[in-house]
C-alpha cells in the first residue's frame, strides 16, 4: 500500500510555526500568550465561516487569505497541545494520513468503488470499525450536537436514511411537507389577531410544528441532491443583493428607507429582480 506523495518544501509553514512560537514566547504578545484550545476554538469557527464566504465570493485572492487565517488557527492549536505534552503537528499529520489511506481502500488497496455513493457507504462502514468509535453507540451519536441546526438536520436525516428509515421517493417527502405545513397553519390559526399573545405552551407547540416543516424540507433537499445550507445561503445572498439595490435607489432619490411606502418598495424590488437579468 503506497502513501500519497508529500511535498518537501515546507519553509513557509515552518516560518509560520516559528512566528506562533514567538507570539507565545517570553517577549511575545500578551493576548496570544493567554489563549487556550477552548478560547481558540471560537476563533477557528469564525475563520472557517469567513473562508466559506470567500469561497462563495469566487475570489481566489480572498480564499487564499482566509485559508491562511484557518491554517494559522490550526497551527496555533497544535502548538498549544504540543507544549502541554500531548502531541505535535507531525502526530496530527501522520494520524490523518493513516486514516485517509484506511478509508480509501479503493485508491490505496484492492477494493473498487465506481460511484461517490459507494465511497460514502464504505467510509461510514470503515468509520464504525475504528478504535475511537464508541461501542454500542447509536447511529446518530456521531453527529456533533454543536453543528448549526440546518446542517445537523441534514446529517441526522442522512444517517437515518442510511439505516433504511426513509421515504421511497421525493414525492413521498413532498406529501409529508404538505402534511406538516397544514399542521403548522392549524397552530397559526389559533393565534389571535389582537389581544393576548399565545402562552409559552402554545408558542412551544407552534415552534415545534414549524421545526417539523423545516426538517421535512431538509429531506426534500437531500432527495433532490442539494445541501439545504448551501441553498439557503444562496437565497439569502440573493435577497441581500436585491435589498441593497433597493437601498441604493432610495438613497439616490434622497429618501429614507423607512419613509417609502410598501407599494413603492415592491416596485423597487421588482426593478432589482429585473436588473439581475441584464
Amino acid at each position: 500500500m503506497e502513501s500519497p506523495p508529500v511535498t518537501s518544501d515546507l519553509k513557509d509553514i515552518s516560518a509560520l510555526i516559528r512566528l506562533i512560537e514567538q507570539l507565545r514566547g517570553e517577549n511575545g504578545c500578551p493576548w496570544d500568550k493567554k489563549q487556550t484550545p477552548r478560547t481558540l476554538a471560537v476563533y477557528l469557527i469564525e475563520e472557517v465561516y469567513e473562508l466559506v464566504d470567500a469561497i462563495e465570493s469566487k475570489s481566489p485572492e480572498d480564499v487564499c487569505e482566509e485559508l491562511g487565517d484557518v491554517l494559522f488557527q490550526i497551527l496555533f492549536m497544535a502548538h498549544l497541545y504540543q507544549k502541554a505534552g500531548h502531541f505535535d503537528l507531525r502526530d496530527v499529520a501522520r494520524r490523518n494520513t493513516e486514516k485517509m489511506i484506511r478509508r480509501h481502500p479503493h485508491v490505496f488497496g484492492q477494493e473498487t468503488a465506481v460511484t461517490s455513493e459507494e465511497v460514502r457507504q464504505r467510509w461510514h462502514t470503515i468509520k464504525m470499525t475504528e478504535k475511537n468509535h464508541v461501542e454500542n453507540a447509536g447511529l446518530l451519536d456521531s453527529v456533533p450536537s454543536g453543528l448549526p441546526a440546518l446542517i445537523r438536520a441534514y446529517r441526522i436525516s442522512e444517517r437515518a436514511a442510511r439505516a433504511g428509515f426513509d421515504w421511497d421517493s421525493i414525492s413521498g417527502v413532498m406529501e409529508k411537507v404538505e402534511e406538516e405545513w397544514t399542521e403548522f397553519k392549524s397552530e397559526v390559526d389559533k393565534i389571535p389577531e389582537s389581544g393576548p399573545q399565545p402562552d409559552s405552551k402554545a408558542q412551544e407547540k407552534l415552534s415545534l410544528e414549524f421545526g417539523d416543516v423545516l426538517f421535512t424540507l431538509v429531506n426534500v433537499a437531500r432527495f433532490a441532491k442539494l445541501h439545504p445550507e448551501t441553498s439557503l445561503a444562496d437565497s439569502t445572498r440573493k435577497f441581500e443583493k436585491r435589498f441593497k439595490h433597493m437601498e441604493q435607489a432610495i438613497s439616490q432619490n434622497g429618501q429614507q428607507l423607512d419613509a417609502v411606502s410598501y407599494t413603492e418598495l415592491n416596485n423597487l424590488w421588482e426593478k432589482a429582480k429585473k436588473a439581475e437579468d441584464l
